[in-house]
């Protein structure tokens, strides 16, 4: 019997199994409803598997393929979720404390099924299947015997020894569907479907609503030369990154494609495009299973659908809880490195992600559940170590100064009437005059890099109070502070940005409201003491443990504390009057909202781990501020050098009272004054604000 023989059994044996449930008796009626609730759910997957062996997708209407499509994700929508097993706190209300929780993951992993039927993993299928079964079999056999029933620590070890047995083949699915064309189950429904049908949508299995529908309509209406200029700024944008940075796109032979479900029209042509570069489409699914180290909320790698709820995806963040320890971390780390070493000529080939994001869709409040798995002290501390580990390993296939990257976004339906108009409205933003504003951050430049350090200050409201310590230029007439960065990886254009020097950077970063990756803040304060985070607070919650969690889980991705990374001003005064005029300011990604005020990161600098790579402005000059105090450590104590992590906070125009270049002599230059550039030369800039 063959492998595929052997899994075609295992798949039947354990789908008698499942069957076999509902004649069961249970004497614990809450229990007995979850494990039917569970087993119908498996069953609706083996009708599915049935469905698309049948070629269900290409000879289904419209109708049922939506009937379908609801059904498989109806239990986590918000309207029915208070009652889901998909929600901890429900969970636990029906199945105690000990199991409620550990129940609840269960399901949440057996939810991972639907997009691994659809791509026909069959083995992805069963090992899941068995879990389940393992699961309730202990409970049946305790039911049978008359013994004790399970506690929550024996789901917990059933759970734990599932996730250590199968880390291999979840490092080495992901990994080649990370860096192997060929595993690309995205191309021929980017290439191949009649795009003016959305019944394509459906054949990803990922969620489909009225964003995806709309925005799969609109596009398909869009005049041929509007697709191209969207594709087109994106791919140059991905080219030109290579370019200016002196790597040699030639020895690269596959791209990453992140995007949102109803850009295919968009993708389809970005994908010609890329093939006259001599790439081939990557298109990994965003990660569900826990496995896959899922993460929460829009903030998603790779292709995907919509999020039914977000509510859910922050409820389940941190299941890995149940199994995270110092023995998985270092089994996970064997298996990525093995599975690297599979796929060694595939890693370098890779030339890096090229990324649509979207944005404008309803605002999102996260509940903390008490109930919902929350990563211990000790399991932070492991996670940070294990993404570190993580991204050594990677740079050791996949070195990130061969590499690059490009980023654009665009808006969805759910932003509202203002929609069509503000879609066209990025178009334009998109495609703004690059030698306008290369030539006007030349000015900024030529004027900072004269300066010792910088005051930043807010104004209505913002209590803004920083003072930016500059890199010290030992040959200006050869070298240069600040990166003058127009449209090619980072679109929209319009910023200059540095590594700033963290002694003697000190202050109080203030915004009133601000969205960082699907998330709102509310009078986010963050003190810099010597360039280092040393207390955080906001306005989320009502208990100030709450809030400071919040931060060092989302901000800070579980540090104690972050460099500032990053200083940058933006000058993207177009995006900041269109986003006023149309009232989407609050729903800018950051992405836009960078180029709209000066922006800050905490973590790692812009040049993380290629500080060695040399880089130079159009004017010739090389940037030489691409490392601080932290990243200094790199040969030293490399483990110590890099956080992982990069989040941009940006002020915006109309908080800020004035950002000033200081110099040794204490000569002042003001930059710009009560939201407006007073820098002559860069004049130009305010215009936008006159329209």
């Amino acid at each position: 019997m063959n492998d595929r023989e052997v899994l075609k059994e295992r798949y039947e044996l354990v789908m008698d199994r499942v069957r076999m449930i509902f004649q069961e008796k249970f004497s614990d009626n809450t229990l007995k409803a979850y494990f039917d609730f569970c087993a119908e759910f498996l069953l609706m997957i083996d009708d599915t598997a049935a469905f698309l062996a049948e070629d269900g997708l290409r000879k289904a209407d419209l109708e049922e393929l939506e009937r379908r499509n609801h059904a498989l994700y109806a239990d986590i929508l918000p309207e029915h979720y208070e009652e889901s097993y998909g929600n901890p706190a429900a969970a636990v209300r029906k199945l105690g404390a000990d199991r409620g929780s550990l129940l609840s993951a269960l399901y949440a992993e057996l939810r991972s099924l639907i997009g691994f039927v659809y791509e026909g993993r069959t083995e992805e299928l069963v090992i899941r299947m068995e879990l389940f079964v393992e699961v309730y079999a202990a409970f049946a056999c305790a039911e049978d015997c008359g013994d004790a029933l399970p506690s929550g620590n024996d789901i917990r070890d059933i759970f734990y020894w599932f996730a250590c047995d199968y880390a291999e083949m979840a490092a080495r699915r992901r990994t080649r569907e990370q860096l192997c064309p060929e595993a690309c189950f995205a191309l021929p429904l980017i290439m191949e479907s009649d795009l003016r049908d959305i019944r394509y949508l459906y054949g990803y299995g990922e969620y489909v609503g009225e964003n995806e529908r709309e925005t799969a309509a609109f596009l398909a209406g869009l005049p041929e030369e509007t697709i191209a200029a969207m594709a087109d700024t994106y791919t140059e944008g991905y080219r030109i990154g290579f370019e200016i940075t002196g790597r040699d796109l030639s020895k690269k032979k596959a791209v990453a494609l992140y995007y949102r479900l109803g850009f295919e029209r968009m993708m389809r042509r970005a994908v010609e495009n890329f093939a006259g570069m001599g790439l081939e489409p990557v298109a990994v699914r965003s990660a569900y299973s826990v496995l896959d180290f899922r993460g929460a909320g829009r903030g998603r790698s790779g292709f995907c659908g919509g999020i039914p709820n977000m509510q859910y995806d922050y409820d389940h963040k941190d299941d890995r809880a149940v199994f995270f320890d110092r023995n998985y971390v270092n089994r996970r780390l064997e298996a990525g490195r093995a599975a690297y070493e599979e796929n060694r000529k595939a890693a370098a080939e890779y030339a890096g992600p090229a990324v649509v994001e979207t944005f404008g869709e309803k605002d999102f409040h996260p509940i903390t559940k008490k109930e919902a798995f929350q990563l211990s002290g000790e399991q932070n501390r492991l996670w940070v170590e294990y993404r570190a580990k993580a991204g050594q390993l990677q740079r050791e296939y996949i070195p990130e100064e061969e590499t690059s990257f490009t980023i654009i976004a665009f808006p969805v339906p759910e932003i509202g009437p203002v929609f069509k108009e503000l879609f066209h409205e990025i178009i334009r933003i998109n495609t703004l005059d690059y030698m306008l504003y290369r030539n006007v951050q030349q000015t900024l430049i030529d004027a900072l890099d004269t300066a010792d350090y910088c005051e930043v200050r807010g104004m209505n409201g913002n209590r803004t109070d920083l003072k930016i310590n500059l890199y010290k230029l030992s040959d200006p007439a050869r070298e240069t502070i600040f990166e003058n960065c127009v449209a090619d990886v980072n679109i929209p254009v319009g910023e200059v940005f540095t590594s700033p020097v963290l002694k003697g950077t000190n202050g109080v970063l203030h915004v009133s409201r601000v969205y960082l990756r699907g998330l709102e803040y509310r009078n986010l304060a963050i003190t810099f003491e010597d360039g280092m985070i040393r207390d955080y607070s906001c306005d989320n919650f009502s208990s100030e443990e709450e809030n400071r969690r919040f931060i060092q889980e989302n901000i800070l991705a579980r540090h104690d504390t972050l460099p500032m990374g990053e200083f940058a001003i933006g000058t993207n005064t177009a995006a900041y009057v269109a986003a006023r005029r149309l009232g989407v300011e609050g729903k800018l990604p950051i992405l836009i909202a960078e180029k709209m005020g000066p922006h800050f990161a905490v973590g790692d600098t812009c040049y993380s781990h290629a500080e060695e790579v040399r880089v130079y402005n159009p004017d010739g000059k090389e940037i030489v501020a691409k490392a601080n105090e932290v990243s200094a450590l790199r040969d030293s104590r490399p483990m110590e050098a890099y956080y992982n992590c990069h989040m941009d906070i940006t002020i915006p125009y109309d908080e800020l009272g004035e950002l000033t270049a200081v110099r040794k002599d204490g000569t002042r230059i003001p930059l710009i004054r009560e939201g407006r550039f007073v820098l002559p030369g860069c004049e130009e800039l305010n215009n936008a604000f006159k329209s």
